[in-house]
């Protein structure tokens, strides 16, 4: 009895040795990139302040080592005057992030990359920008929060519909 219990317990850690174990840990935050650009000011400065806001928004992750990813939020800010046109400002910042992720692969890694690390990352480059954005002199800009699940279901829901448009011509 006593030898089945071994080889049990010897096939029991065989099994968890094949299994790579589930690690996610956030190693560094940090600004990979950051501009502001006020090319109207100070003339800009003696209108009344009506904000249009374009924001674009990318992210992109690379491996950078074994288990080792970097993922990086992009965010532009591009604001203009809402009845003249003019530039008030344009505000960039890259802020990115190394992740220790191990035990997660496919389209599970791909989602962790794609959605969960940039949730992760977006409130710091929001503070980052309207940070930018108080130091050239303008009243604050506080982006909206974004639904990093949502775009990645939209952006495998585009590359499906190239794919599927590729195969048929």
């Amino acid at each position: 009895m006593s030898e089945d219990n071994n080889q049990n317990a010897g096939a029991q850690a065989a099994g968890q040795q094949e299994k790579p174990q589930l690690q996610f840990s956030l190693q560094r935050i940090y600004v990979k990139d950051i501009s502001f650009e006020a090319p109207n000011s100070p003339s800009v400065f003696a209108q009344q302040f009506k904000p249009k806001v374009a924001l674009d928004l990318d992210t992109r992750s690379e491996n950078v080592g074994e288990d080792l990813y970097e993922i990086v939020v992009k965010v532009t800010a591009q604001v203009t005057h809402a009845d003249s046109g003019t530039t008030c400002f344009l505000a960039e910042v890259e802020q990115a992030g190394l992740f220790r992720i191990s035990g997660i692969e496919g389209d599970q890694l791909d989602h962790t990359l794609g959605a969960f690390c940039p949730n992760v990352l977006f409130p710091y480059a929001r503070e980052c920008i309207d940070n930018l954005v108080n130091r050239g002199g303008f009243p604050p800009l506080m982006l909206a929060p974004v639904n990093f699940e949502a775009l990645y279901a939209q952006k495998k829901a585009r590359a499906q519909q190239q794919a599927e448009q590729a195969s048929t011509h």
